[in-house]
């Protein structure tokens, strides 16, 4: 499986950069890096759905040979590269990052991120939904602002899963496996050739843990792999897919990441001064470090505190299900060995994961562990912060939750990924000129309400004819080999307009994101669907995880609208939600909607990535939206009683849904000069676009979140702050 070698036909010398632009996935946010690939070969391009290595693998020397003497295609070539230099710390553009000036003292001091999904580009499936993202998004902002981070992962050959659904809308899961030959990642060696950097010792056997690199600009990730000829046939299937198998496969997955990312950084030679644990499934690589300093002959008391000085851990999520508990049999059959070798503080490693509240108390708890070996802990929006220090208030004894010292950063996401194209280039002729890497100034933001209505309406339905564009060649693309009925196309959307609101929601279907709350009330929504003056359409994306029936049968019943025909193709289901799709939905939709069961949406950032394009949103007040919501960027559903019962939360929240998409929402979409033709901009309706825009790029983007990271919990971390 080595690679990272070039293509086997020779590029140009003039172009010799092709290979170096492509292999470092700040392409990714380059903005003149997608059209210079795009422009090598349109139809392959989309062929390779987008992605660069497998482009530059598959162009002959001619096709190269008309290139090299295309002047217009080497100035885009020049660009790219300079843009490369900048984003990448190479170069003569080079200039001190955001890092360096504010932190010269720690600029060599890495910073270790350990997350069990990344996602940075749809040709490395490497991540299920919102955690990946938000964890590539954080790579990327740390590598713009100079954040000395190294990310760990784990490296899933046979990817997440490829989503089909069948006649009757079931979720059915197949393999989407990852070619290395096709992606940037480099296969590291260990000591004396071999391709293994560390072990552990795992069910009775040793586990060798091999690695691959992926350049994230200036940033570094490292993913385990343990597909290794050395590693026993049960072994090798640990890092196969995320989020596969039961407890005891999922515990041993965990303690690869944990367990062998701290060895694996060791052998590498990386000693981080400040380490970020990114959910629970990463505490292992806590735990580790409390063995290795006790091994070295510290008290376990004094390791602990070591450790906890260092260490920094994100929570994201209040649903109990998202918090992995392994039983002490589990702990000792699969793990035991890695843990207790050299050392003999058995019980004390075990009363790590303890949760006061667990009557069972044989039970580890990856979370409690996290937040007894870290002394920063953190949510991820100013709602979680509150609910995270009520539902771990039992760590701290008597204390009362107010004083549990649990703060939030609230998530951002890439603007440089998450904008489009036409939106920034529409921002640049309207905002001061360093707006796209500036520190998120509320001031410098202000200035997008100067952006004519008129300009950005025009935008807006190029993104949204963009959008439907999209749906139909991926139904093209699927219904050959997917789709063994013709009504699967009118469900993909391929009868869709541009004129009406259309509304999008997209994200995991899990039973509390409620995706099938707006079909509750089947005449109210039919009405508004169909109405000829005011017409409204749907789009739902999203996978169910593999394992979750009651989000499969949420998405099933979603699905059922899609094939009814008293809906007339307003309502439709884009399948297998990824990436690329994920852009498109939120550049091209009017409305973004977010329904979970409040309080259990600790963040939520699609709704953030919509409203840097311009998308207001319509959301209950969970996650960043309680504290993003501002009144004229979007709408917010009103809480339900505290004491209702969850049919009565969810009958309250369908009720002020549809009152405000019949009282607000669809009026001031349709509300026009001259009675309103799809070419009129509604003016009200804009100013909410551009209050979205204003509140998200300056205050909910990745740069802003890292930042935040940086100031309050790693350069903290990194002096030994008490």
């Amino acid at each position: 499986m080595k690679r990272n070698v070039g293509p086997d036909n020779r590029i140009p010398d003039r172009l010799g950069r092709l290979w170096e632009l492509a292999n470092d996935l700040s392409w990714t946010w380059n903005p003149a890096a997608p059209a210079l690939f795009r422009a090598i070969d349109p139809p392959l391009w989309r062929r390779t759905r987008r992605n660069p290595v497998a482009l530059l693998r598959a162009i002959g020397n001619t096709r190269w040979n008309e290139l090299a003497d295309d002047d217009g295609f080497l100035r885009r070539y020049d660009v790219a590269c300079h843009a490369r230099d900048r984003v990448s710390g190479g170069g003569e553009s080079a200039a001190p990052t955001w890092f360096d000036r504010c932190y010269p003292e720690f600029a060599e001091s890495p910073v270790a991120y350990f997350c069990a999904e990344f996602a940075l580009h749809e040709s490395i499936p490497i991540y299920s939904g919102g955690l990946g993202v938000l964890a590539g998004d954080h790579l990327k902002a740390a590598s713009e602002l100079g954040v000395p981070l190294v990310g760990v992962g784990l490296m899933y050959a046979h990817g997440y899963f490829d989503q089909t659904l069948g006649p009757d809308g079931w979720q059915e899961d197949a393999d989407d496996p990852l070619d290395p030959d096709l992606t940037p990642l480099e296969q590291l060696q260990g000591a004396d050739g071999v391709p293994w950097l560390a072990s552990l010792q795992g069910g009775g056997r040793r586990i060798h843990i091999g690695a691959w690199k992926l350049r994230v600009g200036r940033v570094s990730l490292y993913l385990l792999d343990t597909d290794l000829e050395e590693n026993d046939p049960a072994d090798r299937g640990l890092s196969h897919q995320l989020y596969a198998g039961g407890a005891d496969h999922r515990l041993r997955q965990e303690a690869i990441l944990g367990v062998g990312g701290v060895r694996v950084l060791a052998a590498l030679g990386i000693e981080p001064g400040a380490w970020h644990a990114n959910e629970g499934h990463a505490a292992f690589m806590m735990v580790e470090r409390v063995r290795r300093l006790v091994r070295d002959g510290q008290s376990f008391a004094d390791a602990v505190s070591r450790i906890r000085a260092s260490t920094v851990f994100t929570t994201h999520t209040p649903v109990s299900a998202g918090h992995d508990v392994f039983s002490h049999a589990q702990m000792r059959e699969w793990i035991g060995e890695t843990f207790w070798e050299e050392i003999a503080h058995r019980d004390e490693l075990l009363g790590l994961g303890l949760h006061p509240d667990d009557e069972a108390q044989d039970r580890f708890h990856m979370t409690a562990a996290a937040i007894r070996l870290s002394r920063r802990v953190n949510g991820v929006s100013a709602r979680h912060g509150r609910v995270s220090r009520e539902i771990w208030r039992g760590l701290w004894g008597d204390r009362a939750a107010g004083e549990v010292p649990i703060r939030h950063v609230t998530n951002g996401v890439h603007l440089a990924t998450w904008m489009s194209d036409d939106i920034a280039g529409l921002l640049d002729e309207w905002l001061p000129g360093e707006w796209r890497h500036g520190p998120g100034d509320e001031a410098v933001w202000r200035a997008v309400r100067d952006v004519p209505a008129e300009a950005l309406w025009h935008v807006r339905r190029r993104l949204k004819l963009r959008l439907l564009d999209l749906m139909r060649e991926e139904a093209r693309r699927r219904w050959p080999d997917h789709w063994p009925e013709s009504a699967h196309l009118a469900g993909a959307g391929t009868l869709m307009s541009p004129e009406p609101l259309t509304i999008g929601f997209a994200r995991r279907f899990a039973s509390y994101k409620r995706a099938d709350l707006i079909f509750r009330d089947r005449d109210r929504l039919l009405a508004l669907l169909s109405d000829p003056a005011r017409p409204v359409q749907l789009i739902f994306a999203g996978k169910a995880h593999p394992r979750d029936d009651d989000g499969k049968r949420v998405l099933q019943r979603v699905y059922e609208h899609t094939r009814d025909p008293e809906f007339e193709g307003r309502v439709a289901f884009l399948e297998n939600y990824g990436l690329h799709t994920a852009h498109g939905l939120v550049e091209g939709v009017d409305l973004w909607l977010n329904l979970p069961r409040v309080p259990l949406e600790a963040s939520g950032t699609s709704g953030m990535k919509a409203a840097l394009n311009g998308i207001p949103q319509l959301a209950t007040a969970d996650g960043w939206w309680e504290e993003g919501f501002e009144g004229d960027n979007g709408w917010i559903i009103p809480s339900a009683p505290a004491a209702a019962s969850e049919e009565k939360v969810d009958a309250h929240d369908a009720e002020h849904l549809f009152r405000l998409l019949e009282e607000e929402v669809i009026p001031l979409y349709y509300d026009r000069p001259g009675g309103g033709s799809g070419d009129d901009a509604p003016a009200g309706w804009l100013a909410h676009a551009r209050r979205a825009i204003e509140v998200a790029g300056a205050r909910f983007t990745a740069g802003r979140m890292v930042r935040d990271y940086a100031r309050d919990y790693y350069v903290p971390s990194l002096r030994g702050d008490a």
